[in-house]
């Protein structure tokens, strides 16, 4: 049994250039609007279960505070849920490289985020075999 805590460790973000590389190129992906998921399953042993990494393109969202403010966002959502994608995965040894990307133009509530980062996560756990 893991010992829940809500925390979100530098272990747990993704940030060698190797592993980036290897999700970008070989990893899969959905939309969870208004975030797009890449994933990629690997059973080459990391630091932590899942390795996660959040992109907010200056592309769409052209404010430095409202990319940090919806990277924020992100990263919380997925601090209180990752134990729904974590536990499954040390059920099943596995370990994943996520990256969760924002696709939107506009700023979304909180409460969207959180839908789409629970929706993100159960697909998730459909998707890893």
């Amino acid at each position: 049994m893991i010992t829940k805590r809500y925390t979100l460790s530098k272990k747990e973000r993704l940030s060698w250039k190797r592993y980036i590389d290897l999700l970008f190129a070989k990893g899969q992906s959905f939309v969870a609007f208004p975030l797009r998921v890449i994933f990629l399953s690997t059973d080459e042993p990391l630091e932590a279960p899942a390795g996660i990494l959040i992109s907010v393109p200056k592309k769409r969202i052209k404010r430095a505070v409202k990319r940090n403010l919806i990277k924020r966002q992100i990263r919380e959502t997925y601090r209180l849920r990752k134990y729904d994608l974590i536990e499954p995965l040390a059920l099943k040894q596995k370990h994943v490289l996520v990256a969760f990307l924002y696709i939107d133009n506009v700023i979304h509530p909180f409460e969207d985020i959180e839908k789409a980062m629970t929706k993100a996560i159960r697909l998730l756990n459909e998707k890893i075999k």
